[in-house]
């Protein structure tokens, strides 16, 4: 009989990758959300649920199929064996949370903001960072299909010249114990901004206005307002208060504008072809006050979007970056230069709405490479 040789071999099929293991930290308002996508995701396996208020967690535990529940991050260090952690806890408590599981080796996935000062998320970073670790912002929004399209639409110039962004995020929310309105909603929106815009969020100065019409001690509406490049501005509007509930942002461009509505799952987006048309080249003062402005009425269309959750998209990319050593599309960078700028709202609150400097806004390019910064 012939022997069996290579040429006869069936080709070798590819072997999956192994599923990575993970945790979750924190069973409370996010965390059951993240649980859920995780224990869906070919790229996981989720071994633990880890909450102060064990009965809470094994409330959760029980609608995954009974995962195991620690009541400590050092005892699900010890006890179970993982390659990463999703944090899911209140923002005070990220900075020690995220330095324990990266000290321990753990890949991490934090909840926004990505810590509760610039000088906590930059030890972090550096931590991450020098151990070769996955340090991920839980950005949602930016994995939303709409706003991958919104990013797509804005660099690759269909828009034209960025000339303002309005973005509104109010309802009758849940006033925080421990953080005011911008702490709260206006990450969402300057993650947005961050991913979406070609040179990322990277302003010089802010100016923030905040009120606290119900004596919490906390302020419950704001207003911020920064400068784009080219003279272009940006306002964000939050407010606790609202008993109507509205998630939109309008990017106007020089060609078209885009108007994301993120609570009509119709039409989420709109881009516009109508607007103001206006000769940009450098004129005199005299010459500026004459000149003849113009309007166009184009037509308006809306891109097919795929319906997806964004949380699958987000462990997704957890377990690719983890995989390939790439950063994350919200990693560590991303979170600072969002935290950078609540941290300026912060300082302008305090000064009756004045400009507030943006710490380490000039190395909002600078990547994954936060040398200079640290």
């Amino acid at each position: 009989m012939r022997a069996f040789t290579h040429q006869n071999q069936p080709p070798r099929q590819p072997q999956p990758a192994r599923k990575l293991r993970i945790a979750v930290v924190g069973a409370g308002y996010w965390g059951p959300n993240l649980a859920r996508n995780l224990q869906a995701s070919p790229d996981w396996d989720l071994v633990a649920i880890c909450d102060l208020d064990l009965e809470r967690a094994r409330k959760l535990a029980a609608t995954l199929g009974e995962i195991p529940c620690v009541e400590s991050l050092d005892e699900l260090l010890d006890f179970c064996d993982v390659d990463a952690v999703a944090i899911a806890t209140p923002a005070r408590t990220h900075h020690g949370t995220v330095m324990t599981a990266l000290r321990a080796g753990k890949h991490v996935l934090v909840e926004k903001p990505l810590a509760d000062s610039r000088e906590h998320g930059l030890e972090m970073v550096a931590e991450a960072q020098a151990n070769g670790l996955v340090l991920m912002a839980d950005h949602t929004y930016c994995y939303t299909p709409a706003v991958l399209k919104m990013q797509e639409l804005v660099q690759s110039g269909s828009l034209g010249e960025i000339l303002f962004v309005d973005s509104t995020r109010i309802n009758l929310g849940l006033v925080q114990p421990d953080v005011d309105v911008f702490w709260d909603l206006a990450p969402h929106d300057l993650a947005i901004l961050d991913f979406v815009l070609p040179g990322g969020l990277n302003p010089t100065d802010v100016s923030a206005f905040g009120a606290d019409p119900l004596g919490t001690g906390r302020d419950c509406v704001g207003h911020l307002n920064f400068r784009l490049p080219n003279d272009a501005t940006a306002h964000v509007h939050v407010n606790w208060l609202s008993p109507t509930k509205i998630r939109q942002m309008v990017i106007g461009g020089s060609l078209r504008t885009l108007v994301w509505d993120d609570l009509n799952p119709q039409q989420r987006l709109s881009v516009y072809d109508r607007g103001v048309s206006l000769d940009r080249q450098p004129k005199s003062a005299g010459e500026k006050a004459s000149t003849a402005v113009s309007y166009r009425l184009g037509d308006t269309w809306s891109p097919a979007l795929p319906e997806r959750e964004a949380l699958s998209q987000v462990v997704q990319e957890l377990a690719s970056c983890i995989r390939t050593g790439q950063e994350a599309r919200t990693g560590g960078a991303s979170g600072l230069r969002v935290l950078s700028v609540l941290e300026a709202v912060t300082r302008s609150l305090g000064m009756d709405g004045q400009p507030a400097p943006v710490a380490g806004s000039e190395l909002a390019s600078a990547g994954p490479d936060l040398e200079g910064a640290l």
